[in-house]
């Protein structure tokens, strides 16, 4: 039997979750958790407490928390590269940065066309080695995520660093407040969230899923939208299945867009991320605190 933890809305969510299995808190004492990273090889999570400007490091092997980096240039979304590298989006600074194997930092992007970025939110890397990151505002909006200023490039896009170049290129120009995003199993397609709605009514809070073509983005089109609050950060599974945050917990979608089920979590969710052994373990960052639970499916 499945616990209050789950709602279910289609019988295909049923075979992505156990029963009897409990979402855990993991920790609480954050201002705004965000962007959570897995780390096979060593067996933690990092992830970021933007306005208490620090980033945090849960071990799974005795469920301790530590704090991995303070001060954090406020950082938000976090990916772990096919290296094994720490890939971070830092709002103050206003840069995309890889923590190299040594401890060293390399930055990756922090203009375009000359222009100061705006507040890299959240990255993700295609099986090419390409990084492909959305730039909102929220960093330079005010001064509680970031330094308040005004945006040189006077819009927020979504980016793709080029691997070998590392030339930064506009790859979705049409949005009002991309967020968080994924690829699909195949990498054919490109979900993004549009968290617009945060600056009114008559902006976005939905997902569109972008085609892949190359280097390019092609045939957008709206895959969910969002009735309690807004999405955020989303991951994928192996099957297709979306995995996104939202006002009420962390909502699947089925690869044809339909709401299968809901993960309830006691706070609004920011963002999440499969990881554990198998990566069967979704890790789920709910404003004050971090969560986990195990599913009947797994991570790319």
């Amino acid at each position: 039997m499945l616990t209050k933890d789950f709602e279910v809305y289609d019988a295909r969510f049923v075979g992505l979750v156990f029963g009897n299995v409990h979402v855990d808190k993991l920790y609480t004492g954050c201002r705004w958790a965000e962007g959570p990273a897995y780390f096979p090889a060593h067996r933690y999570l990092v992830w970021s407490d933007i306005p208490n400007d620090r980033m945090l490091r849960w071990d799974e092997t005795d469920g301790s928390v530590s704090v991995f980096r303070q001060p954090a240039e406020n950082s938000n979304g976090n990916t772990v590269d096919r290296q094994g590298r720490l890939i971070t989006c830092h709002h103050r600074a206003r840069q995309v940065v890889r923590t190299e194997h040594d401890g060293s930092r390399t930055v990756l992007a922090s203009h375009w066309r000359g222009l100061r970025l705006n507040s890299p939110n959240d990255v993700v890397e295609r099986s090419d080695g390409s990084l492909w990151f959305t730039d909102p505002s929220y960093g330079i909006d005010f001064d509680y995520e970031g330094d308040a200023a005004p945006s040189e490039i006077g819009a927020c896009h979504v980016y793709r660093i080029d691997p070998g170049t590392l030339e930064v290129h506009a790859v979705a120009t049409d949005f009002a407040k991309p967020n968080g995003l994924a690829f699909s199993p195949d990498e054919r397609f490109l979900y993004i969230a549009d968290t617009g709605f945060s600056h009114g009514p008559q902006y976005p809070r939905h997902i569109r899923r972008l085609r892949v073509e190359g280097g390019t983005l092609l045939d957008s089109e709206v895959f969910a939208t969002c009735d309690v609050g807004m999405f955020d950060g989303l991951r994928v599974d192996r099957h297709g299945n979306v995995w996104t945050s939202a006002g009420d917990g962390v909502r699947c979608y089925a690869p044809d867009g339909t709401l299968i089920g809901l993960v309830r979590i006691p706070e609004v969710v920011a963002n999440c991320c499969f990881g554990g052994i198998k990566r069967n373990r979704l890790f789920i960052c709910g404003t004050t605190s971090l969560y986990a639970v195990y599913l009947n499916t797994a991570g790319i």
